[in-house]
């Protein structure tokens, strides 16, 4: 399964280090992976795997949705393509060909958005994608991602490629806190509990989840004790592990780096008021455009930090106690 290693500590290794890693490692052994790039080789960390399969790697320039189009054309050849860029480009420029040409056509894409949400930082508000998933979750069959370390990160790309169908990876691309013991496992509808409790439920994905971490750590120190769930898997959404910390805890907390329209605390929300009703508070983005400035400032400026799910956990519990 994993071993939770979280000791606040940055990981030796980016995210797009350990993305690469991956490819290559799955490049060596499925001659069908390919990648394919929108001129951003350096920026997303692709070019080793462009020099060892250069037969196998796509530079489209900077034209994102006919780089969509043509990772479509290679799923229906029987290629593996994965597609890598900003996640805005990803998504809010690409949207009619993944919904059409990968979608709609049952197809075989893997999508890769960097600089989730606040980890865009100084490239700014029209680089900075809130609203992501939101868009994402809307397209049928469509697998959704977000790797919180490198280990989940090498594993989630190992899976994506195993995984017949579309998916998309949203994620940081550099440096994480280190969360995973390497060799752990996970798949795509999955979810890791990193801390058991029955006072309240902290569900996270992304950054958001060393965050998460810090708040349990905080609450038990005030005799709170929290159950933390990393929902690695977006879309699918591990139901049952949602349905056991609803169940046990009676309250919940969702943390993600996205707007809460559309994303995981809707996702939550929507299946909690279906099976079992519980309060359930939120620390996401309040439904605000991004803005320039360094990670911290912006988790400081959008709320999205330890402190705050402290804030918003007690807030659940005193709810469930009306």
């Amino acid at each position: 399964m994993y071993k939770c290693i979280w000791d606040g500590r940055m990981s030796g290794r980016e995210m797009r280090a350990a993305y690469c890693g991956a490819l290559l490692k799955l490049g060596q052994e499925k001659t069908e992976i390919m990648t394919v790039d929108v001129d951003c080789m350096h920026s997303m960390g692709t070019k080793p795997f462009a020099d060892a399969f250069p037969q196998r790697y796509i530079n489209c320039g900077i034209q994102e949705a006919n780089a969509v189009g043509i990772a479509a054309g290679l799923s229906l050849e029987g290629m593996i393509p994965f597609f890598n860029t900003f996640g805005v480009f990803a998504t809010r420029r690409a949207y009619d060909q993944i919904f059409l040409s990968c979608g709609y056509a049952g197809l075989n894409v893997k999508l890769v958005g960097w600089d989730a949400g606040i980890t865009a930082a100084s490239n700014g508000g029209t680089h900075m994608p809130f609203e992501d998933v939101g868009i994402m979750r809307n397209i049928p069959f469509m697998s959704i991602l977000e790797p919180a370390d490198p280990v989940a990160m090498e594993q989630l790309v190992a899976e994506a490629a195993g995984h017949y169908g579309n998916v998309y990876i949203r994620s940081a691309r550099k440096r994480v806190p280190d969360i995973y013991e390497s060799g752990s496992s996970f798949q795509i509808g999955g979810s890791a509990v990193l801390c058991e409790g029955t006072d309240v439920g902290i569900i996270a994905s992304g950054i958001m989840v060393p965050e998460a971490l810090k708040a349990a750590g905080m609450l038990r120190k005030e005799g709170i004790v929290a159950r933390v769930v990393d929902m690695y898997s977006i879309k699918p959404l591990d139901e049952q592990c949602l349905l056991e910390s609803a169940e046990l805890t009676k309250a919940l907390v969702v943390a993600q780096n996205h707007n809460y329209i559309g994303g995981l605390y809707s996702a939550a929300a929507e299946f909690t008021a279906q099976n079992y009703p519980v309060p359930i508070e939120r620390v996401c983005v309040e439904d605000r455009f991004g803005e320039v400035g360094s990670e911290e400032y912006l988790k400081e400026r959008f709320s999205l930090h330890a402190v705050e799910i402290v804030k918003k956990a007690k807030a659940a519990m005193k709810r469930k106690r009306k």
